[in-house]
Formats: C-alpha cells, sequence, structure tokens
C-alpha cells in the first residue's frame, strides 16, 4: 500500500510517517498543499492523510481538486479543526473520514 502524507508540521509528519513505515507501509511526505496535490496527481496512491491549515493551498482546497480530477484514492483529513461545520464540508467534499488531533 502506497500512502501519501500532506501535513507541514514536520514533528507530526515525521511522527506519521514512521509509524506507517513500521507496519511496512510505502509513505511519501509533502510539507504543503501545492507539493501534496502534485504528488497526489503524479503518482497513485492507495491512502492520502491530508491536513486542513497549510500553506500555500489548505487540505479542503485539495480535497475539492483531487475529487474533480476523479482521483480514486482514500482520502483521510486529519486536522486539529474540530467543528462541526468543518467535519461537514470534509466529508461533503469527499473525504472518506475525518479524524481531529491530537489523535491516539
Amino acid at each position: 500500500m502506497r500512502i501519501l502524507v500532506v501535513e507541514d508540521e514536520r514533528k507530526v509528519a515525521r511522527f506519521i510517517e514512521r509509524g506507517l513505515k513500521e507496519e511496512r507501509f510505502a509513505v511519501d511526505v509533502a510539507p504543503d498543499g501545492e507539493e501534496g496535490l502534485f504528488r497526489a496527481r503524479s503518482n497513485d496512491y492507495d491512502l492520502i492523510v491530508l491536513d486542513v491549515l497549510m500553506p500555500k493551498k489548505d487540505g479542503f482546497q485539495v480535497l475539492r481538486e483531487l475529487r474533480a480530477a476523479k482521483c480514486r484514492a482514500r482520502i483521510l483529513m486529519l486536522t486539529a479543526r474540530d467543528s462541526v461545520e468543518d467535519r461537514v464540508q470534509g466529508l461533503e467534499g469527499g473525504a472518506d473520514d475525518y479524524l481531529v488531533k491530537p489523535f491516539a
């Protein structure tokens, strides 16, 4: 399984990457929305872990663009934004799940 982690907080990105690699997943990391969108369009990922609050393009915008481009990867929104409105926006925008930080 190939996974893309789009996360601007370096420590969080490394933590997620390390945990996934320990489980023997192939993992790429993008530090902002623009690079995440580029990588997602350039490679075939099974899962995209997508933060919302990022530089250049936020996660909601990346999500909309990926779904408009018919990206079939599963997308997990992983963010500190925990309002009901944010969850609804993510799920209605095409995310497969929405997980709020901090997480266990």
